[in-house]
């Protein structure tokens, strides 16, 4: 089962080009489960585990109030193991091939405001020095280009070219896109090289965005962050980084972008995962159309 195991992890690191971060998440899971089984079954061998065995699981979870969304996570993982044996000829049928996922409540994400925005971006003070320069650029690269958070942590020094103002971002599966920088983030840019070239210390050289000691930043300090500069300005109860994303994929189409442009702004592999911010940007075009059109009772 070990050998299996760690064929398993090396499938999705080399094959599927799984981040770390998943690739840990997915072995955890597997592992829940393996501890469950034997447990409660005695089962040893998950080759030979069936859907009845799965589905107590399964129960179990929802027992120990663990939502739907984390239980249906935790099934996506057992499905690639288990094609992953499928796909080594380890098993000829899969124990979950007539799964159907747990019904889930369809979350809206709520982007901000262009006057969020502005405020957040203009209005609120910063801390002087280096934090608050690198604060600030980060809250206008996010809302400029759509990167993700792993993206913007993981931004290298290299990756950046203030001549041709673009930025190379290293993206899902090591999926790489050129980003275009807005003039007005351009100098942004330059003034925190400044600042950055006067710290003291410099661990992690090679990252772009660094704390004041030097090292990369993590993903817990960056949410902060957001977190409590638009706590300042928005009520909204989300405030997060991909709330940034959903907001420059959602003014961009509110703002007349096509949505294939979009697509390969955020990097997404297919357009039905670009098509989940035309809900809304929809209710800016039921705006427009209720001020424009005759029959409407303005």
């Amino acid at each position: 089962m070990e050998n299996s195991k760690t064929a398993f992890r090396e499938y999705l690191q080399l094959e599927k080009n799984y981040s770390p971060h998943t690739v840990h998440a997915y072995l955890n899971d597997v592992g829940f489960f393996e501890t469950f089984v034997i447990t409660n079954f005695y089962q040893e061998s998950l080759l030979e585990v069936n859907y009845n065995l799965i589905r107590s699981w399964i129960v179990s979870l929802v027992d120990a109030d663990v939502s739907n969304v984390s239980v249906n996570r935790k099934i996506s993982s057992l499905k690639s193991y288990y094609k992953f044996l499928l796909k080594t000829k380890q098993i000829e049928v899969s124990p979950l091939l007539k799964h159907k996922s747990l019904k889930t409540a369809k979350s809206l994400q709520i982007p901000f405001s262009e006057k969020e925005l502005n405020r957040v971006l203009t209005e609120i003070k910063y801390p002087d020095g280096f934090e608050g320069i690198r604060d600030k650029l980060m809250i206008d690269l996010f809302y400029t280009t759509g990167i993700r958070r792993t993206e913007l942590i993981h931004l290298k020094m290299e990756n950046i070219d203030l001549s041709n103002s673009t930025l190379k971002v290293l993206g899902k599966r090591n999926k790489e896109r050129i980003l275009p920088l807005l003039p007005i983030i351009r100098d942004q840019f330059s003034l925190y090289l400044s600042e950055r070239s006067r710290l003291k210390t410099v661990k992690d050289e090679v990252f772009f965005f660094l704390t004041l000691k030097g090292v990369k930043l993590n993903d817990s300090l960056v949410y902060r962050l957001i977190n409590d500069y638009f706590s300042n300005v928005s009520e909204k109860v989300k405030k997060s980084p991909h709330i940034l994303r959903h907001t420059f994929a959602t003014h961009l189409l509110n703002n007349g972008a096509d949505l294939n442009s979009v697509k390969e702004l955020l990097g997404h592999s297919s357009l039905a995962s670009t098509q989940v911010y035309t809900h809304s940007s929809l209710a800016e075009l039921k705006k427009v159309y209720g001020a424009a059109h005759p029959r409407s009772q303005k």
